[in-house]
């Protein structure tokens, strides 16, 4: 009886509290018995491990949403690089192709790190679905500040495409993306990478093909729009006159038949 009275020493204790797990006590008080005791420990049990699987998944859920890549309204051809002849001391072109791939009206704009010396032409605009433009990006390439010639290839200079879903066709003004700021969306961020102009590449091809396009839709955006004639007219003078020469035939003809007939 004195060895059963025994207490198991206090570090047995601790490993064994230690080792009992909130899901075996809410079993043990539950196989207990209906003790109203038992059965309010165990549901407060049961809904604390409730929340805590919840948080869990809420958070992951979260993060998982921040990391999803945004959804594109807008593709980009070339999609992440603006290609430049490399002359320095000269103001040199690019120009990349915008289309609108989503089902709906987008204002596009740009931005650049270096506003006094590159423009876009034009900076900003609104597409419909499908549609599409060259943009035309000027620069001015400063000269190295060594003789390094590899020096004065890198560029600091980006550009960024940003694009804001808009309600129909209207006209394109740039106070849209600072009244609907919330709505707005980072296309991409374009770097510079400069050509050598002497030495013909694939990419030197590529800009200077899509710089003859844009000129060519430029030209036809100059262009006044044809003027409405209201309905044509040609159509019903001739018959008209088609009409008249059948009825001076007539009366020739009626005027022949009444001298035979005298």
């Amino acid at each position: 009886m004195a060895v059963a009275n025994e207490k198991p020493p206090m570090s047995e204790v601790k490993v064994w509290s230690f080792c009992r797990l909130p899901f075996w006590q809410s079993t043990n008080n539950a196989a207990a018995g209906g003790g109203g005791g038992g059965s309010g420990s165990s549901s407060l049990q049961q809904n604390h491990l409730a929340a805590a699987d919840h948080q869990p998944s809420i958070k992951v859920a979260s993060v998982a949403k921040s990391f999803l890549p945004t959804r594109r309204r807008l593709g980009l051809d070339p999609p992440n690089k603006l290609y430049f002849p490399y002359e320095p001391g000269k103001q040199v072109k690019s120009a990349i192709r915008i289309r609108n791939i989503s089902k709906t009206h987008v204002a596009f704009k740009f931005q650049t790190t270096a506003p006094k010396s590159c423009y876009m032409r034009p900076p900003g605009g609104i597409l419909a679905p499908d549609e599409s433009l060259i943009a035309t990006v000027f620069k001015f390439v400063e000269p190295p500040e060594s003789n390094d010639k590899l020096d004065g290839l890198k560029s600091r200079v980006k550009f960024k495409i940003m694009s804001l879903k808009v309600k129909g066709d209207m006209d394109y003004v740039p106070e849209l993306f600072d009244e609907q700021r919330d709505q707005v969306a980072v296309e991409q961020i374009l770097r510079v990478v400069f050509l050598e102009p002497d030495h013909p590449t694939p990419a030197l091809e590529k800009l200077n093909r899509q710089l003859a396009e844009a000129e060519a839709e430029l030209e036809i955006r100059k262009r006044p729009p044809p003027e409405d004639k209201g309905p044509r007219v040609l159509g019903a003078g001739l018959v008209i006159d088609e009409w008249k020469e059948r009825r001076e035939r007539y009366l020739a003809r009626q005027l022949v038949e009444g001298v035979d007939s005298v």
